[in-house]
């Protein structure tokens, strides 16, 4: 009896044994593992010393003459030609939503100086914090101004106004500068030549969605 006692007594203090040496799944050594390189690769920080590579560096320029996906041609504008500038425009145009957008960005980033309003009577001017006033778009001087020298004022700052490069993609300064013709175009600007006309899938959209609409209000 005592010896079936002894070993009820040492299954459970084996038991409970092996039960302690569980790590909650974070065992620093799982055992045999195939492939181990392939499921614990080595990452190497992006400026360090990389031996899988002749040249020893782990940062990659981008294989030639493609483009990463969700990024777009670089536009090749170069700073200081400014007759470049003057010529220099895109064939893209852009859907209401595109220049809502365009006037969404204006304000977060240009509004500050040029003024919601785009007339230069922004916060940092109104507040005295500036002597010179900022562009306002709607005088006759920014009217007609050219779509390229707008773009590179964008991308590399003019005067007291840096570069706004980092903070807008390539097709969010042009949305920005529709916003801009758009309005321009509403105060004495030339015609607003960068937005497209509704395709009938929108016009077809907007019917249905004005259709329920109507639906909803007969139902009252």
């Amino acid at each position: 009896m005592n010896k079936i006692k002894s070993i009820v007594i040492a299954g459970i203090a084996v038991t409970f044994g092996l039960a302690s040496c569980d790590s909650g799944n974070l065992r620093r050594t799982p055992g045999h593992v195939y492939a181990p390189d392939m499921t614990y690769s080595r990452a190497y920080e992006s400026y360090t010393s990389n031996p899988n590579f002749e040249d020893g560096l782990t940062s990659r320029n981008p294989i030639a003459g493609t483009v990463a996906r969700g990024h777009q041609l670089p536009d090749h504008m170069v700073e200081g030609d400014t007759m470049g500038y003057k010529s220099y425009t895109i064939n893209e145009r852009f859907t209401a939503d595109d220049v809502k957008e365009g006037g969404r960005l204006f304000n977060i980033y240009c509004g500050i100086c040029h003024g919601t309003a785009l007339d230069g009577n922004g916060p940092l001017y109104s507040s005295g914090k500036f002597a010179a006033m900022p562009a306002n778009f709607k005088d006759g001087k920014y009217l007609h101004m050219p779509v390229g020298q707008m773009y590179a004022g964008i991308k590399f700052g003019k005067n007291m106004m840096g570069s706004y490069a980092s903070q807008l993609d390539i097709k969010q300064r042009w949305m920005v500068i529709a916003y801009i013709k758009k309005v321009q175009s509403e105060n004495g600007g030339d015609a607003f030549a960068y937005g497209v006309a509704e395709t009938k899938a929108d016009t077809t959209k907007a019917a249905a969605a004005d259709g329920d609409k109507k639906l909803a209000d007969n139902k009252k």
